[in-house]
């Protein structure tokens, strides 16, 4: 994963401004994380900067709302500086680069008492926000025992390791009131039809054996990309783009990718909280065992395996799926609905880009990518998309809004969207 981002940021690199660079230099930095930890990383280092940047500027509401700043202070040194100082702390090892990326940016702000100011305004407000989280309870996870009986997740093959994560879905939120705020409605009983029809499909296009007219090559494409791509990286990507082709402000990139995160990292906490909560099985048990779950529409097949290995906690919600999809909708929110053309692609796949024209359509294919994976039923995928727009709503409503008239130009998200 570390190479993900190497050609974007040397194509993407004479076009940025401080927080879009360092966004590029986020993404290389925490690409070996897991995609949960990597939500949190990205979330913590963008708001640093934007506190940073609006304690300059001011036009919009804080955070933390304890950063002092100068007047006159460098709003790019800031963003600079708040960006690293918040890698540094967290990513000691990769220390040498990450200095020579300051160096090399700050070199383009000209010596000034501004640039000084600026220096401190972001050290300032990286160390408030390393406080801030210092005890979120992303640090120690909890043990996880699994519930015996038909439909209760159990650890799946090929390693089948215990249940991961299960304290991420307690830790501290950065946007929403608590963790469990946005909890989807159950998932469908094991004897329903939906079910049923769910059960039949994954068990159909997502088994390793299925061939190549029942999973055709592009779903294939899809299935990889979103297997090695996480909603951080893809969502970031495509935020980077659409910020570049529409020329934001440097304060408003750094609300941009504040918010992004903020609703990607607490959607992560939403869906594992959901996921320990309803302690759905994956479709390997499932289809398994299917002559045991009291539905006469579910044929077992003993010998199904999944497309891609099964992640080790619960199926519902789909994390993929919600992460995404809180994304998605708070970059539909920001530069709306209609025609927002971008491009993916990851060096690690040679040859696979894909191209969209409607954000919409790439949480459709994370959908796809799911099922035809084999990894999630249909309505895993349902729920975590409710449960990603109504993150990035209230995220949108709730946090950063405008100071000053016009800094939000209509982008404040207030769409009625609970």
């Amino acid at each position: 994963m570390k190479m993900f981002l190497t050609g974007l940021l040397m194509a993407g690199a004479a076009f940025a401004d401080a927080v879009t660079e360092w966004n590029l230099i986020l993404r290389t930095t925490i690409s070996a994380e897991t995609p949960q930890a990597q939500s949190r990383f990205a979330a913590i280092t963008h708001l640093a900067v934007f506190e940073a940047v609006n304690a300059i500027t001011g036009d919009y509401e804080p955070y933390l709302r304890t950063v002092p700043a100068s007047s006159g202070a460098s709003p790019e040194a800031a963003a600079i500086v708040a960006a690293h100082q918040v890698l540094r702390n967290y990513f000691p090892a990769q220390v040498t680069s990450l200095d020579a990326d300051r160096a090399r940016t700050l070199a383009s702000i000209p010596e000034s008492n501004a640039k000084t100011a600026g220096i401190a305004v972001g050290q300032a407000a990286a160390a408030a926000m390393i406080a801030q989280r210092a005890n979120d309870g992303s640090a120690t996870p909890i043990p996880y025992t699994p519930m015996m009986g038909i439909g209760f997740w159990q650890p799946t093959p090929p390693a089948f390791a215990a249940g991961a994560f299960l304290h991420w879905g307690r830790m501290t939120p950065f946007g929403i009131a608590r963790p469990d705020q946005f909890r989807p409605k159950p998932p469908p009983a094991l004897t329903s039809s939906t079910y049923r029809r769910d059960y039949n499909e994954v068990k159909r296009i997502g088994d390793a054996m299925s061939d190549i007219e029942t999973r055709p090559q592009d779903r294939i494409d899809v299935v990889r990309f979103v297997a090695m791509t996480s909603p951080t990286q893809i969502w970031n990507s495509v935020a980077f783009q659409l910020s570049e082709a529409r020329k934001l402000s440097l304060s408003g990139n750094a609300r941009l990718f504040a918010l992004l995160n903020m609703a990607i990292a607490d959607a992560a906490i939403a869906v594992f909280e959901a996921k320990y909560a309803y302690n759905l099985l994956r479709p390997v048990t499932a289809i398994r065992a299917g002559d045991l779950d009291g539905n006469p529409g579910t044929d077992q097949d003993p010998a199904f395996t999944p497309f891609i290995a099964t992640p080790a906690y619960p199926a519902y919600p789909s994390g993929a799926g919600g992460l995404g999809n809180a994304g998605r909708s708070l970059v539909e929110r920001i530069f709306g609905r209609g025609r927002n053309p971008v491009t993916l692609s990851n060096p690690a796949l040679p040859g696979v880009t894909l191209q969209y024209m409607k954000l919409r359509h790439i949480t459709d294919d994370v959908v796809d990518a799911r099922i035809y994976a084999g990894i999630h039923f249909r309505f895993d995928q349902e729920a975590s998309e409710i449960l990603g727009e109504r993150v990035a709503a209230y995220v949108l409503r709730n946090n950063l809004r405008c100071a000053r008239r016009g800094a939000c130009d209509g982008s404040e998200g207030d769409d009625g969207v609970e």
